[in-house]
């Protein structure tokens, strides 16, 4: 089994990416495999709303970029986890035009990512960590995936980098996430669960215009 985690800070040895490394070996301690994605540092454009990945299903986005290749290590995947620091009470800029992208594509092309395993964590200075994982948890919840979860919100303090590891709670946090992270792999990742995995709906589009 594998994961693949995405980093949405412009900081390559920051602190979510310090989380990240702490989920990593605990899912290693799991047997499972890992990999850390970095997005927040790449010249990622946001969604142009074209739709061409939904009249040419060929579960690529128009614009020819990494978030291509992103999108298949993400089917291929049996997990998937979504971390951001917060910016201005949100997730980081770069990071928000790879998830829009990446999730329309799952969408209009058969809904890619659905009953896979994920999770999302925030990385926050002071305050905004609850409004930035509530953001990342929509992508996960819009794509029928399964959440883990932990025994509080996942956010996780500090600002230097490293100062996270000082965060006995927010590091026990990452850890128990980890380890349901693991078992619910294992338990609905199998062959006799995705035999029992209910039967797909069209999606239906409403809007309010009458």
């Amino acid at each position: 089994m594998k994961v693949i985690a995405f980093n949405g800070s412009p900081r390559k040895q920051g602190n979510t990416q310090k989380v990240l490394e702490l989920l990593a070996d605990e899912l290693t301690s799991q047997g499972i495999k890992t990999e850390i994605i970095q997005v927040g540092d790449k010249a990622i454009r946001g969604c142009l709303a074209c739709y061409t990945c939904r009249k040419k299903q060929n579960e690529r986005c128009a614009i020819e970029d990494e978030v291509n290749d992103w999108i298949q290590m993400m089917k291929k995947a049996d997990g998937i986890v979504l971390a951001s620091p917060v910016y201005f009470s949100g997730i980081a800029g770069t990071m928000k035009c790879f998830l829009d992208r990446a999730f329309l594509v799952s969408a209009v092309n058969g809904n890619l990512f659905r009953h896979k395993v994920g999770a999302a964590i925030a990385v926050c200075r002071r305050a905004g960590g609850v409004a930035t994982y509530d953001q990342l948890l929509h992508y996960l919840t819009y794509a029928e995936m399964v959440v883990a979860t932990s025994n509080y919100w996942n956010g996780v303090f500090g600002l230097s980098p490293g100062e996270v590891l000082q965060d006995e709670e927010g590091k026990q946090i990452v850890r128990i996430l980890a380890k349901n992270l693991a078992w619910l792999l294992k338990t609905t990742q199998g062959k006799r669960a995705k035999s029992l995995s209910p039967e797909i709906e069209p999606k239906i589009f409403t809007n309010f215009i009458r």
